[in-house]
């Protein structure tokens, strides 16, 4: 049977991550780069597909898991009959070679292990040629390689590497598992572990120290920040959506993404996390990397890249996997990349307004791409597409797309503005941000049942409409804001917690069935907080804490019934969200703060 999702743990060196379960089980790993192939994917299937596991070889009686303080060093303990171990799992930072290590320390007794090593290329399609070597195993297949570097004896069966072992009280083994291109030799040496363990938390403790944030929850704001990081591919400054593919919105569904991706959508909302927190250079790369990403003409913008700026994400379907609890298929790459989605040019102009409110280097080329991309909204603001959720049922006219249409001529106004601009072309923006405000007043709002509703004329209502007061289209005591939160509240809601929508009611291509979406249980407590419901927010932000697991990670959604984490994980929309409710609660007074101020 599969790990729970929470089960879990991030590790990572910003270029690529891994999965690190309560069992001792690494079970996903891309290298060298985030969407890379796996050459661990039991996570996705079965042992057969790749993993490495290191564990006791008797039951443990308690598993105890935790980072190392504000870094992102996991140590698991297992205590057994026979004693206590302590199994400690990083990436160090790279320099050259990307490398994962594993060091076993004894804390009490004399505990019997058992190492794994069984490696499958390909997304566990290519079983490896494996052979020893002088101080451990090299396995290759097709262009991957990989060398698992230790002191202690191993032995091959097929093309696993297995060791039995015990560790005298007080003393660690180390092992340290290297990736090279196949055509090249095994990587040299690496320093000490010990010493490289040391440098990592080092350089993890000082990138988290850098955060202003203070407040009741800054210990869950500081994780949930260092797992920003830690998805964020260093070389160019894009943010991947999640470090998995295909893990189920539904156990057992067809709701399955590739999420290794770069979504612009993701924009703003990173952007001003890093810029509230006091990561002005990490905000600054981010802002660089979107720049490089859109330009080109505004028909040809995509809402998701590569983690390089990448156009070329075809979605495929692996049919060797089975998927996460027999969850099929199993998908690289997202078919969403062709979508027209027109709430993102909203994303965009705002991302770059606050980026030059906040002193972010400024300079004519983001102006010019702004405007370059509002001629694109301004001829087709007024067109159906696939929406935030990125339907595949066929385009509509969602009312949030049509809201940040006009968070896009909003923000392009107040643009003009700070850089000290007027004339015909600010008037005209002006006068189209009225028309579109009353488009949507008019189409997108149920005057009956006092809500604004998910596409223009239509009965369902959608949790995106919670973004209305949060984007400053409409103040958040307005009749209609208040109306539109009960009405999610009322609808929406299980067990306190949003849906996106009713996927029985919604064309949206797909099977219905799904968790309730964590990012958008966020925006209803910064709705209320807006509102001034500050106890009622506070208490389902204390309540969505609650849902992390006991490293302090999120998944995308969470099934309230079975009480388990759903979809890719972990989720950086999820975290995203989280420290951007911290922030809005712990505000003098308590409310939030409109995104346009």
């Amino acid at each position: 049977m599969a790990l729970p999702i929470e089960a879990h743990a991030l590790i990572g060196d910003t270029h690529s991550a891994a999965l690190v379960g309560r069992d001792g089980a690494i079970d996903w790993l891309c290298w060298p780069r985030f969407d890379s192939d796996a050459c661990f994917a039991a996570l996705l299937g079965a042992p057969r597909h790749g993993f490495w596991r290191i564990a006791p070889s008797l039951p443990a009686r308690r598993v105890h898991r935790r980072y190392a303080r504000d870094t992102l060093v996991l140590e698991t303990e297992f205590h057994t009959d026979a004693g206590a171990v302590r199994l400690c799992d990083f990436m160090p930072l790279r320099e050259d070679t990307p490398r994962l290590i594993r060091l076993v320390e004894s804390l009490s007794g004399e505990v019997p292990l058992r190492m794994e090593f069984a490696p499958c290329f390909g997304y566990g399609d290519r079983t490896p040629w494996a052979r020893l070597i002088p101080g451990g195993v090299s396995t290759k297949a097709g262009p991957d390689a990989l060398y698992l570097s230790t002191a202690l004896p191993l032995r091959l069966e097929h093309s696993h590497a297995l060791a039995d072992f015990r560790v005298p009280a007080g003393q660690r083994l180390a092992f340290v598992l290297s990736w090279h291109p196949s055509h090249l030799p095994p990587p040299r040496q690496p320093p000490d572990p010990l010493l490289l363990r040391e440098d990592t938390e080092r350089w993890w403790r000082d990138w988290a120290h850098r955060c202003v944030h203070a407040s009741p929850w800054r210990a869950q704001v500081t994780r949930s920040l260092i797992t920003l990081k830690a998805l964020t591919y260093s070389p160019t400054g894009g943010v991947v959506a999640a470090p998995t593919t295909s893990l189920p919105e539904r156990m057992g569904g067809v709701r399955n993404w590739d999420y290794r991706f770069c979504w612009l959508r993701d924009a703003t909302l990173t952007l001003l996390t890093l810029l509230n927190a006091g990561y002005t250079q990490e905000a600054q790369a981010w802002r660089d990397w979107l720049l490089r990403a859109v330009a080109g003409e505004p028909d040809e913008l995509q809402i998701l890249y590569g983690v390089g700026g990448e156009r070329r994400v075809t979605e495929l379907e692996l049919p060797w996997l089975p998927g996460y609890a027999g969850s099929s298929p199993v998908r690289i790459g997202n078919a969403a990349v062709s979508q027209l989605q027109l709430d993102v040019f909203g994303e965009i102009a705002d991302c770059l307004y606050h980026a030059l409110r906040h002193g972010v280097r400024s300079d004519d080329e983001a102006w010019d791409v702004s405007v370059h991309l509002l001629r694109f909204v301004e001829r087709n603001w007024c067109q159906p597409d696939e929406g935030i959720w990125e339907v595949r049922g066929g385009r509509q006219q969602f009312t949030h797309s049509k809201v940040m249409a006009w968070v896009a001529m909003d923000r392009m106004v107040k643009t003009a503005h700070l850089r000290g601009l007027r004339g015909p072309r600010v008037e005209r923006w002006m006068a189209l941000r009225e028309r579109i405000h009353a488009e949507v007043c008019a189409r997108g709002y149920d005057a009956r049942r006092n809500t604004f509703t998910q596409v223009f004329g239509g009965k369902a209502l959608d949790a995106s409409l919670l973004m209305i007061p949060l984007v400053g289209f409409l103040p958040p005591h307005d009749a209609r804001v208040r109306g539109t939160v009960e009405a999610v509240r009322r609808e929406l809601c299980l067990h306190g917690l949003v849906r996106r929508y009713h996927t029985h009611e919604t064309r949206d291509g797909l099977p219905p069935g799904e968790g309730v979406f964590l990012a958008c249980s966020f925006w209803l407590a910064d709705a209320l907080a807006l509102m001034g419901r500050h106890g009622e927010a506070r208490e389902l932000f204390e309540h969505l804490l609650g849902l992390c697991n006991d490293v302090g990670l999120l998944s995308e959604e969470y099934d309230p019934v079975a009480r388990r984490m759903t979809g890719n994980f972990p989720q950086a929309f999820s975290h995203l969200a989280l420290v951007g409710s911290a922030f809005n609660l712990s505000r003098e007074g308590g409310p939030g703060q409109e995104r346009s101020h």
